[in-house]
């Protein structure tokens, strides 16, 4: 997102993927269902909806609801409509038909377990409105767009004019006047205009009050009664936040998120999966960041996040490996450490418990410097690991490994 809110081109990893969950650390999505529930509750106008895990469900669902009513796949992952995961229905034995189908399908590997039934709407324009928060400026960012229904993405990189952006102030909020700037550049009509305001300032509130990194609705709509309503809705919170919010905690979806993921949160891991080939374990969020850019920069991919932290004992080392071993996509793994709390020769010993117990041929890339890293080379070199003396004599050795050059 930071991409779009300051308008440059994305460089190496750290900011190469707008959305990615690398922006603002490990993130805690919520669905659909569970953003609008949020959303209504600061007054937010969403459709009045019911969750159902069975067709049978979904068919009394539009009973009370009458027809026609929207089924909706509830997965955390975009392209849902395109997947055929969203299905109008205009008969309650359509409506239980669509859902006997959605559910259980896979869209983009996610088993649909339970499905959303909305009251469909009779839809006159689709808008965009999102909040972001900016580090760059350092205050949460509102947006919105008259190109509603598609992925903002897509409108920053073809019709970028189409999107509206306005800051809000630090203190005082999303005040009326920020709201309206974005009403009329994106041609609210004026008899809408006072709704769309309270709509933003309420999309603001949710935003700030449960510590969001991202919060959007889209679309939403203005329908043929000449109202606003909130078709669509993600929200994204913090991780580390979550310690003020166990009711928001309490609704992550185990079944949607990686495994690896999850294993990590068990150690207290900072860990986030990648699509590369070169597992990274870095003790220090920046140190990790640098590491995954230098090894992009000599042509390799990292496969992974991994920060280990501070302090580490062996006994977390090896867990750190265990989950970026599981992942069979690694044909190589740096270990970057700087050793100030954590020592040297406690992440080799971890590195070595880790080998033991997992039958893996990946080469291991070992960079270590700080405290007992004599010691710690010394227990590396007796087990044959490669080791370099530079981060750069690292990645290069670490690509080269992944490669099949370097054994």
């Amino acid at each position: 997102m930071r991409s779009i809110i300051q308008g440059k081109k994305p460089q190496l990893y750290t900011v190469a993927h707008p959305l990615s969950k690398l922006q603002g650390g490990s993130r805690l999505n919520l669905h659909e269902y569970q953003s609008k529930r949020v959303f209504g509750q600061f007054g937010i106008p969403v459709p009045k909806g019911e969750v159902a895990t069975t067709p049978a469900e979904v068919r009394d669902i539009a009973v009370r609801l009458g027809t026609p009513v929207v089924v909706k796949s509830q997965v955390l992952v975009g392209g849902r409509g395109k997947a055929g995961g969203i299905k109008v229905a205009r008969s309650v034995e359509e409506a239980e038909k669509h859902a006997d189908a959605i559910l259980g399908m896979l869209i983009k590997g996610l088993k649909v377990r339970k499905v959303l039934v909305d009251p469909a709407a009779n839809i006159v324009k689709e808008i965009y409105l999102g909040a972001v928060l900016d580090r760059a400026s350092r205050r949460v960012v509102m947006m919105a767009s008259s190109e509603g229904g598609v992925d903002i993405e897509e409108v920053a990189a073809k019709t970028p004019e189409k999107i509206v952006k306005v800051g809000a102030h630090p203190f005082l909020g999303l005040r009326d006047h920020h709201a309206r700037i974005l009403a009329d550049g994106i041609g609210i009509p004026k008899n809408l205009t006072k709704d769309f305001i309270q709509i933003a300032q309420a999309l603001y509130r949710a935003f700030v009050s449960v510590d969001a990194s991202l919060a959007e609705i889209n679309p939403l709509v203005i329908t043929g009664d000449n109202k606003l309503l909130a078709l669509d809705g993600k929200i994204s919170v913090d991780d580390n936040a979550l310690f003020r919010h166990p009711d928001i905690a309490e609704l992550r979806d185990l079944d949607e998120e990686d495994p690896s993921e999850r294993e990590a949160r068990r150690y207290d891991l900072s860990y986030i999966h990648l699509d590369g080939e070169i597992g990274c374990m870095v003790n220090g969020a920046g140190l990790a960041m640098a590491t995954m850019d230098i090894t992009k920069l000599y042509g390799g991919e990292p496969a992974n996040f991994l920060d280990i932290g501070g302090g580490a004992q062996s006994d977390k080392v090896a867990a750190a490996l265990r989950i970026i071993l599981s992942d069979p996509r690694v044909k190589a793994v740096l270990i970057n450490i700087f050793g100030g709390i954590t020592r040297c020769d406690e992440v080799a010993r971890g590195v070595l418990d880790a080998v033991s117990t997992l039958e893996t041929r990946v080469p291991f890339v070992v960079r270590l410097v700080g405290t007992n890293e004599e010691e710690g080379r010394r227990i590396l070199a007796e087990a044959n690991m490669i080791t370099a003396t530079s981060l750069a004599d690292a990645a290069q050795k670490a690509v080269a490994a992944a490669k099949g050059e370097l054994k």
